[in-house]
């Protein structure tokens, strides 16, 4: 077909150890949204790296505008045309938001030997403009929330006017609002003859933006559809290799009257302000709200990662100082970042030292020296307990899929033996295979007692799995729902106003 962009046959890649594509397919057409499916680990994002230079491929052709063509790194990629905005992101933290833009591409004044700030902002204003985006370009990105950051990642893709665009999970960390702005500039781009790539676990989002899909599932590929053409049942099927029962097992319906936390009058600068609420024995208690609400900043505060100006945090009727997160572990709380990456586990180092770290000091022996044994035993009891599924305990955590990564930092935690655990977007970018895992292990730490804090922007998610909602905005607790009491509505409602509605 003459308007074919993209034609990925055949294509394989392994790793140590690890067969990561197998016959991996993609035909991309000009001005066509076409989603890419699969659970993690089924090859998506190993086959987007190979068309934007990142992996090179072990067999197979790539065919761009008809002509095969080799691309052996990124910078071949965009001089193709061909860009790719990550999952993770990949922004300088202590330079500017215009400054990582255009790293690399720099205006430059004064015979070429100084940049010109000038025009980098006004470059990147103009951007911003067109994606509505309320941002300063001379910003630090350090100063950015993980959504706006993901936003700068968008802008900068559509700075090289890509005639292929991939986008890998770019509405995960952004609000309703943002991801609406964020599908009118893909539908801009659409209408301009742009092929785009759409990689997204959130599959209600197809019908909005997508034209066909391919799904892949343990790193082949399945099948392409057209969207109109198929259900989400049909898709998630294909996806999993199986029926899918999306339904989770309810929570326990009697929440135990114990208070084990209690927050009284949280305030931190602007950010916080007069933050209070309490969390029961064997409750998940869901904190709701949009982007910039309090609801990581309360949470970051509780468990120490975070200084705050005043306030009360108790432990079981006990008021406690919780100077750090050493602080808070020794007081039965574990914290899971929204950022699992950055926070959450050494990606570098291998699944039993994960597993270990939290308590890494009670496996030490004599002279200081690590007991293999003992962490050998625990890593493989809370691998097989969180059906962790990896090669062996020495696999770097870096190669397991997200919702493994997710089981990972779940098991650390657990050896740890804490009571109170706080999860800040337990399931962003997993799988809804790997989800329905991840609800089914709330649910059962919830059966044995343990007390959880469950931060989620998707809001089927904390009715699905809430026993109450808090939901925040502009620092300050707007609603405190029983679940029988909440709906999408009353939440939002909630979310978009200053005063509690109690």
């Amino acid at each position: 077909m003459d308007n074919v962009l993209i034609q990925m046959e055949g294509i394989e890649k392994s790793f140590p150890g690890v067969k990561a594509l197998s016959d991996g397919q993609l035909e991309l057409r000009a001005g066509e949204v076409h989603a890419l499916l699969g659970e993690n680990g089924a090859g998506k994002s190993t086959l987007m790296k190979i068309l934007s230079g990142i992996y090179s491929k072990d067999a197979g052709r790539i065919l761009y505008k008809g002509k095969e063509v080799n691309i052996p790194n990124p910078r071949t990629a965009q001089d193709l045309g061909i860009c790719i905005v990550h999952q993770e992101l990949n922004l300088m933290p202590h330079l500017t938001i215009a400054q990582n833009i255009f790293i690399g591409r720099e205006p430059r004044k004064g015979f070429g030997l100084v940049l010109d700030e000038t025009a980098i902002n006004k470059q990147t204003q103009e951007l911003f403009e067109m994606m509505h985006l309320k941002l300063n370009p001379r910003t630090k990105v350090s100063e950015l929330s993980i959504a706006k950051q993901q936003m700068v990642e968008i802008a900068k893709a559509l700075s090289f006017n890509s005639q292929v665009l991939i986008m890998d999970e770019p509405t995960a960390a952004l609000t309703d609002t943002e991801i609406m702005d964020l599908f009118r500039i893909i539908r801009q781009l659409r209408e301009k003859g742009v092929g785009i790539v759409h990689i997204s676990h959130r599959l209600e989002e197809l019908r909005q933006i997508a034209d066909r899909a391919t799904i892949m599932r343990d790193s082949r590929y399945i099948a392409t559809v057209r969207i109109e053409d198929v259900t989400i049942n049909q898709i998630i099927s294909m996806m999993v290799g199986r029926a899918f029962d999306e339904t989770a097992p309810e929570v326990p319906e009697n929440v135990e009257q114990d208070i084990v936390l209690e927050v009284k009058h949280l305030k931190q600068g602007r950010v916080l302000k007069d933050v209070n609420f309490n969390l029961r024995r064997g409750e998940i208690l869901g904190f709701a709200g949009l982007v910039g609400a309090g609801r990581t900043e309360t949470a970051r505060a509780v468990f120490g990662a975070d200084h705050y100006d005043s306030g009360e945090v108790c432990i079981k009727g006990k008021s406690v100082h919780i100077k750090s997160p050493n602080d808070a572990v020794r007081q039965g709380i574990g914290y899971l970042s929204e950022d699992r990456k950055r926070y959450g586990a050494v990606l570098g180092m291998d699944v039993e030292t994960n597993i270990v770290l939290s308590t890494f000091k009670k496996f030490l022996g004599y002279l200081g020296w690590v007991n293999k044994g003992k962490t050998g035993v625990t890593a493989k009891h809370y691998i097989q307990a969180l059906s962790i599924k990896t090669p062996n305990m020495s696999q770097k955590v870096k190669n397991l899929s997200g919702g493994n990564q997710q089981k990972v930092i779940i098991g650390k935690w657990m050896t740890a033996n804490t009571d109170i655990l706080i999860f800040d977007e337990p399931t962003r970018g997993i799988d809804v295979g790997a989800k329905s895992e991840i609800y089914k292990l709330l649910n059962t730490l919830a059966h044995e007692g343990k007390s959880i804090i469950m931060i989620s922007s998707e809001l089927p998610e904390i009715l699905r799995m809430s026993h109450r909602v808090i939901v925040m905005c502009e620092g300050r607790i707007t609603g405190n729902l029983p679940i029988k009491e909440a709906t999408q509505e009353k939440i939002m409602q909630c979310a978009t106003q200053r005063e509690a509605i109690l």
